[in-house]
């Protein structure tokens, strides 16, 4: 019987994190936990009850509500997706839009928020045999992961990705505006007080500009093969 391991997955946003972490979960058979989801969630949540505006967000209420807030993830066998689910409520297309999106790194820099998404984390990677991936999985979610991947791309290769996602999506983009938003999100993510994206000490680097989807799922399940088998 091999041993499961956490396989932790951080980097920059539009770097295909999710798409690569879920790639490892199949070919492993690993549980996938899509962190970003979750903090996109809690905005969605947000904007919906009027919490935050593009000057503030209203930290005491949002604070509060967070008890109201039950993020669960379910898989769709038409789409071999892992949904979204916001109180019972499948949010998955929703929290895709530009305009959670130009608001996430906010809410997900309030210590109370992560604090409480941190928590869930944990409690879903108990079992371990997963792979999870966000912003701060190898650093402070689970420092001790078997296995930590930072994820990275350029700027021009990551807007690209990010325009045609959206377009796929039926979503209209402006390549202009979808790069300044990856890379003001990449300000505040590496900035931020709480939790900032860094490089965990112990992390091996993936920068998979020049790569397929494929390749770079391949090159992570070796990694994890050679851990999994010692």
């Amino acid at each position: 019987m091999h041993r499961k391991i956490i396989i932790a997955i951080d980097g920059h946003s539009s770097c295909g994190k999710s798409t690569l972490a879920k790639n490892i979960a199949k070919q492993l058979k690993y549980g996938y936990i899509d962190t970003g989801a979750m903090y996109r969630t809690v905005t969605l949540y947000a904007i919906r009850n009027k919490l935050i505006t593009d000057d503030s967000i209203h930290e005491d209420a949002l604070q509060a509500a967070l008890n109201d807030i039950n993020i669960s993830f379910q898989y769709n066998e038409e789409n071999q997706h892992n949904d979204t689910y916001l109180n019972g409520e499948n949010v998955e297309e929703q929290i895709r839009t530009m305009e959670v999106s130009s608001r996430v790194s906010r809410v997900s820099a309030l210590k109370f928020v992560r604090t409480a998404m941190v928590d869930q984390q944990r409690k879903m990677g108990t079992q371990k045999g997963i792979v999870m991936d966000g912003r701060d999985i190898g650093s402070v979610v689970f420092p001790n992961a078997e296995l930590k991947v930072f994820l990275t791309a350029n700027a021009d290769v990551r807007a690209q990705r990010r325009y045609q996602e959206l377009l796929g999506n039926g979503k209209e983009a402006r390549l202009e505006e979808v790069k300044q938003n990856l890379l003001e999100r990449d300000e505040l993510d590496s900035n931020r007080k709480e939790s900032p994206l860094v490089q965990a000490e112990d992390a091996v680097v993936l920068d998979n500009s020049y790569m397929t989807r494929e390749e770079g799922a391949q090159w992570v399940v070796e990694k994890a093969q050679q851990i999994i088998n010692q």
